[in-house]
């Protein structure tokens, strides 16, 4: 009998800098339930750790496809380690993998394109759109020109 948890487990996945300095933003969302961070950096790891169990993964990108494989070798452990209910990414690479790994295995997968994104969904938005369970833009003109995402006001 599987035995289910009283708190989801939310995998909150993004690359140092800018992508995981507005995922951090949301972080009263999520408050209540168990938070495990993946990011790029190890520089910023002690900074997340004290918000919850933190793990570093390798930046990566399709310019250095041996990188990416390295990566995803890194988050098929922690998604075998940790079982997330939910995958929260605001990108990049390593959120792509994260959430393909992880609706692989029927979770949820929640996708929230940078604010910076004016006039297009980024790259990893665009990889990852059709699989998501909610993808939110934060500029109402992207509603127009992307199938699958959402507008519900500035999110970050």
């Amino acid at each position: 009998m599987v035995k289910r948890r009283e708190k989801l487990r939310i995998c909150l996945v993004a690359s140092a800098g800018g992508r995981l300095t507005e995922l951090l933003k949301l972080a009263d969302s999520w408050q209540q339930h168990e938070a495990i961070y993946i990011s790029t950096a190890q520089a910023i790891a002690n900074k997340l750790r004290q918000r919850g169990k933190t793990y570093v993964v390798g930046e990566c990108n399709r310019q250095y496809p041996l990188r990416v494989i390295k990566t995803l070798c890194q988050c098929t452990k922690i998604i075998v380690r940790e079982h997330p209910d939910v995958v929260i990414s605001t990108g990049a690479a390593p959120g792509v993998l994260m959430c393909l790994l992880r609706k692989l295995l029927a979770a949820k997968v929640v996708w929230i394109d940078s604010i910076t994104n004016v006039k297009w969904v980024s790259l990893s938005g665009r990889m990852v759109r059709y699989i998501t369970d909610l993808f939110l833009v934060q500029w109402p003109d992207l509603v127009e020109q992307y199938k699958n995402v959402e507008y519900v006001g500035a999110v970050i």
